[in-house]
């Protein structure tokens, strides 16, 4: 069961209480390249990304939001660290959330500028702490970086902003150690109800990152804490929206989307299965169907195998079978698989308008 957090509106996007858990990315562009930023965003939104986050390092960038905000279709966030003034100038900008460490943010009245900002425009405030940026007083009193720690440090921040009076708040506590970041999350979520923001930073390439933040993903959101997640790779930003969709799903957290199951291949394929997985599951990303598609590396399990399958491929010697809902329905040629199989998915999308 997901734990209760309180409403927080991001843009036309609500997340906490009863909404469901919303996908999140960052541009790695630079912002102030607007063609450049806006075609990332749109590739994000076409993969599935509901809030997108955009790095501000200077006025050109938070400047470049206004231009940006009108191209694209979904939350912009703006991640600040250091100057104030440029997350007001994001907001002025039309930043739809600001990211920020308090404790960075400089003196008490810089940070009640940027929530007196926030508040005039109703926007919500990240509060991000990570295992980076853990006090020093934190780290001598917990002898180094600790979820305690993280938590302590959290939380300090949030009440920095509630006593200037403002509640519209996000937490994020992020950590590159996986046992350590979901401790953090399991102690968080029991001491606020704030939205979190979950994911495990600098999680590393897509083949690890992929590993760790399923892992680490994983084990919070089966507790039901968690209500945005970022899956944070080194690499294309639409990777991190296919990796946390499928988490989601493999959670039953997410409904809808083409799910492929693949055979791991063995000495009777005699097809280039790993080459035909890989494109079936880039093509069924164009259809918005709530179905499982089966790929099969032979004909003598395949059809079996596949049965739980709403559609399926399997492949044979020059050839390869089309099954729907376990019963098949006509031979292939090899080189025709795929195309039977688009087909397939274009005639049961047809069938559900």
């Amino acid at each position: 069961m997901r734990m209760k957090t309180r409403e927080i509106k991001i843009g036309d996007v609500t997340i906490g209480g009863n909404h469901p858990i919303a996908i999140q990315s960052m541009t790695n562009t630079k912002t102030q390249d607007v063609q450049a930023t806006v075609g990332q965003i749109l590739r994000l939104e076409r993969a599935g990304c509901q809030i997108v986050r955009s790095t501000v390092p200077d006025m050109e960038a938070a400047k470049a939001f206004s231009e940006i905000k009108k191209q694209i279709h979904i939350p912009l966030v703006a991640d600040i660290h250091f100057d104030y003034r440029l997350a007001i100038a994001a907001m002025e900008n039309g930043a739809d959330k600001i990211r920020i460490n308090p404790g960075n943010i400089g003196s008490p009245e810089n940070l009640k500028a940027v929530v007196d900002a926030a508040r005039e425009r109703n926007i919500p405030i990240r509060v991000g702490v990570n295992s980076g940026s853990l006090e020093k007083n934190l780290l001598e009193k917990y002898g180094g970086v600790t979820a305690e720690g993280l938590v302590e440090s959290a939380l300090d921040k949030v009440r920095m902003i509630e006593k200037i009076g403002y509640h519209n708040l996000v937490i994020s506590i992020k950590s590159s150690d996986v046992l350590m970041c979901v401790r953090a999350h399991e102690l968080i979520s029991t001491q606020t109800d704030y939205p979190l923001h979950v994911g495990i930073t600098e999680a590393g390439t897509v083949f690890s990152g992929n590993i760790k933040s399923a892992i680490g993903l994983g084990l919070i959101l089966h507790q039901g804490i968690g209500d945005t997640i970022r899956v944070s790779l080194t690499g294309d930003p639409v990777e991190e929206i296919r990796s946390a969709k499928q988490i989601l799903r493999t959670l039953g957290l997410r409904k809808g989307g083409v799910e492929v199951v693949s055979c791991p291949t063995c000495g009777r394929t005699s097809i280039d299965l790993i080459s035909l997985a890989n494109q079936v599951e880039t093509m069924v990303t164009e259809f918005p169907l709530n179905i499982k598609v089966a790929v099969m590396g032979c004909v003598v399990n395949g059809p079996g195998e596949a049965r739980e399958a709403d559609l399926g491929i399997c492949g044979g010697k020059g050839e390869g079978l089309l099954i729907r809902r376990g019963e098949v329905i006509r031979r292939v040629p090899e080189d025709q698989l795929l195309a039977a199989l688009r087909s397939e998915l274009e005639q049961w999308e047809a069938d559900t308008d």
